[in-house]
């Protein structure tokens, strides 16, 4: 085939053709942009803060999750005595105290504050208390009763009895925003004494969006992001304790709480 040796003529574009196709290319370029912007997922911003911090019997720690120097929880090791007759008696637990108004702590219907497994889900689906969420609480001697003048416990109760690296699911506000965080304890409790280590501690920086226990990096197929333990639709299984050993702070009225309890043990 011949080519045609005539010279080729340049063919000029209308301003009006030309300034629609610049318009074309420019909004095709910026569809291009937003879908590779939809394609990136949003990229979870977690401070983890690693430690080691024993917390022994009559000791406080204040845990600031975010560094900026106000307690968010103080996990507090408290001791209590007293006399029933003459005869003492003697109490501690362990409990994770809101330090600031509307914080909480994951725990089943106002009991035990839960000792969640590696990979549990922390978020807003989860049940968190304000209140008095105990870890675990011992306790030994002759306590006051409405039936009995003094009576005879010893008893170690909660789920955080001799435990090794389980997590506290935490939600707390930043700047009036709510995020959730985890931190990881080992407790060792036994006659009338609990000491506890608190090994890290890490929280979601995204206002709102759930971390997983144990979850030290923010990407999505990162390791410490795999589900090893319970989730929203499966929670880790725990045993009720409507009755918990803070009642001997309450005094008699608490006492009868005891009551009722050893009552029904007796029963079974």
């Amino acid at each position: 085939m011949q080519r045609s040796s005539q010279p080729r003529h340049t063919a000029y574009l209308s301003d009006s053709l030309h300034q629609q196709l610049t318009s074309y290319a420019l909004a095709a370029g910026a569809a291009g942009v937003s879908v590779l912007a939809l394609a990136q997922p949003t990229e979870a911003k977690i401070k983890y803060t690693p430690t080691h911090v024993v917390i022994g019997g009559n000791q406080n720690y204040n845990l600031d999750l975010n560094r900026d120097g106000i307690a968010d929880f103080v996990i507090q090791n408290a001791d209590y005595n007293g006399y029933c007759s003459g005869r003492p008696w003697k109490a501690d637990d362990l409990s994770p105290k809101p330090g600031i108004k509307g914080n909480g702590v994951i725990a089943r219907f106002s009991s035990f504050a839960s000792a969640l497994y590696k990979g549990a889900q922390i978020g807003q689906s989860r049940n968190f208390q304000s209140s008095f969420n105990p870890m675990v609480q011992v306790a030994s001697g002759y306590v006051p009763s409405f039936r009995h003048k003094c009576l005879h416990v010893h008893n170690e109760a909660g789920p955080w009895l001799n435990v090794s690296n389980r997590y506290l699911g935490l939600r707390f506000k930043i700047r009036g925003k709510t995020h959730y965080g985890w931190a990881r304890l080992s407790v060792q409790a036994g006659f009338v004494f609990i000491n506890a280590t608190l090994n890290g501690y890490a929280y979601e920086t995204i206002a709102g969006k759930s971390i997983k226990a144990g979850q030290t990096k923010g990407m999505a197929n990162d390791p410490t992001n795999d589900d090893f333990g319970a989730s929203l639709s499966s929670p880790i299984p725990e045993a009720p304790h409507p009755a918990t050993l803070g009642a001997l702070a309450m005094g008699a009225p608490g006492m009868s709480i005891w009551r009722r309890k050893e009552a029904m043990g007796a029963a079974q």
